[in-house]
């Protein structure tokens, strides 16, 4: 989770995320490239006292900062696209987990599993325990397996919600009457916490969720209590 005088993106916790943080450092040194060029440039105009009386056209340089941008572009826009593609792709998923959006909680079912599904909540501040984060915990925790390939079908009941977790790099937006889907991978094990992005009303930020990320074998168990 994100932590106080934190400027970059939070770590990966799947091979996406990961993707994703690449293409974000690729795409940010093409931009301070060109504005320390575009900076200077202009930087230098302020003290270049030299004129050409008989200059009345530029085919030269004309060409050259109408290719150049177009180079710069396709740098970005290829991998843009490569990353696009692996964001849709749905490789053969182990787990499928349906999220429902209500205001102002999340529903939750284990489509490959009977009878499991639960309402989300957050905890209120005043029943938190010392140990648990404001606005960020809630009652009833996502337990998945780690090093499998899961499937989030996303909807919503009533308005559009955002089901989002950026350190796998997951953000499927709920919309009422469509199911939306994507995939992740978790590569550890861990805590991962997300909310709602998605401005669906008042209070539309006080939808959390924890994701807890668990060995096979302790999923299985959980599976097994809960069914």
């Amino acid at each position: 989770m994100s932590t106080w005088a934190n400027l970059s993106l939070q770590d990966s916790a799947s091979p996406l995320m990961e993707q994703l943080i690449f293409f974000h450092d690729h795409a940010l040194l093409i931009l301070v490239m060109i504005t320390v060029l575009v900076g200077y440039l202009m930087f230098m105009l302020f003290f270049n006292s030299y004129i050409n009386r008989f200059l009345l056209h530029g085919q030269l340089i004309e060409m050259i900062w109408t290719i150049l941008p177009a180079i710069i572009l396709l740098f970005i826009a290829l991998p843009s696209l490569r990353l696009l593609y692996l964001l849709d792709e749905i490789n053969e998923p182990s787990v499928t987990l349906k999220s429902i959006g209500h205001q102002w909680y999340w529903s939750y079912e284990y489509s490959d599993f009977n009878d499991i599904e639960f309402d989300s909540y957050m905890i209120p501040t005043n029943e938190l325990s010392n140990d648990g984060f404001r606005l960020l915990d809630v009652d009833n925790r996502i337990v998945l397996p780690m090093n499998s390939q899961i499937r989030i079908l996303v909807t919503a009941a009533d308005v559009i919600h955002s089901w989002t977790i950026p350190a796998l790099g997951v953000k499927v937006d709920g919309t009422p009457g469509r199911l939306n889907q994507t995939n992740f991978f978790m590569n550890r094990p861990g805590l991962f916490y997300g909310q709602c992005s998605e401005i669906c009303g008042a209070n539309h930020s006080f939808m959390p969720i924890v994701i807890e990320s668990v060995p096979v074998n302790y999923f299985i168990k959980w599976i097994s209590n809960n069914m």
